[in-house]
């Protein structure tokens, strides 16, 4: 690890440190913390639970089903890009000669060290394996929620609170599979900051920064989010 570290600039071990603190800063908050609950993934959290319980009181659920399927189907293909990009970053991996040729033939300052640039492939590799196993597991609990939506008494075989508490049993597992998912995707926009490393350090210092501030924008002041609030102040 000493070793790894003597490698890397005083520039560069300060910009993998921005990275990983705002990454796990940014998901502690949105989801982890009160101010989480005012967020674009927060507002969407309720509207999840909602949509249980308006499930709970008709016994046609087929566009329930529909919507569910679409949720698996959206997790099923970032699996799949996931699985590809690692793939592209063994390969990457692979033509490490071709790629320092290259970076010798730029006009660049400091030389490009091999065992440097092999560590951030594995980086990257590692950051999509992260977001295929996001993915993976929201898939599986997207196929749970759909089989506890099943479980849901229809309204001539139960009471609205027997149908209640099984709707919000499969609310939670809706709500749990949308964080996993939420999380994957995140994973990605880290990635695409991380790949600014490749530039240098001072490219990954900002484009992390640009990451955070886009991922910012979107969870606290973008129109989807004033959508949500309009949602809930005027229920009717």
């Amino acid at each position: 690890m000493n070793e790894l570290l003597s490698l890397m600039s005083p520039l560069d071990i300060i910009g993998l440190s921005i990275f990983v603190a705002s990454w796990v800063c940014f998901e502690a908050i949105v989801d982890f913390s009160g101010i989480g609950r005012k967020s674009l993934s927060g507002l969407m959290t309720e509207q999840r639970r909602k949509w249980m319980l308006v499930l709970a009181n008709r016994d046609l659920r087929m566009i329930d089903t529909q919507i569910l399927s679409g949720l698996q189907q959206g997790a099923a293909f970032f699996a799949s890009t996931s699985i590809l990009a690692i793939g592209g970053c063994f390969a990457l991996l692979g033509a490490t000669e071709t790629v320092l040729q290259i970076y010798r033939d730029l006009p660049l300052k400091k030389e490009f060290i091999r065992a440097i640039w092999e560590i951030k492939v594995l980086g990257l590799a590692t950051l999509f394996a992260y977001t295929f196993f996001k993915f993976g597991w929201s898939y599986r609990l997207f196929n749970y929620c759909a089989i506890l939506i099943g479980a849901v008494p229809h309204t001539e075989e139960a009471t609205l609170d027997e149908r209640n508490a099984a709707a919000k049993s499969a609310a939670e597992m809706n709500v749990l599979a949308g964080r996993h998912f939420t999380s994957g995707l995140r994973g990605i926009f880290f990635a695409l900051g991380y790949m600014g490393w490749f530039i240098g350090p001072g490219a990954f210092i900002l484009a992390t920064i640009f990451v955070l501030l886009v991922l910012t924008r979107r969870q606290y002041f973008s129109h989807a989010r004033s959508v949500l609030v309009q949602a809930s102040d005027n229920p009717e």
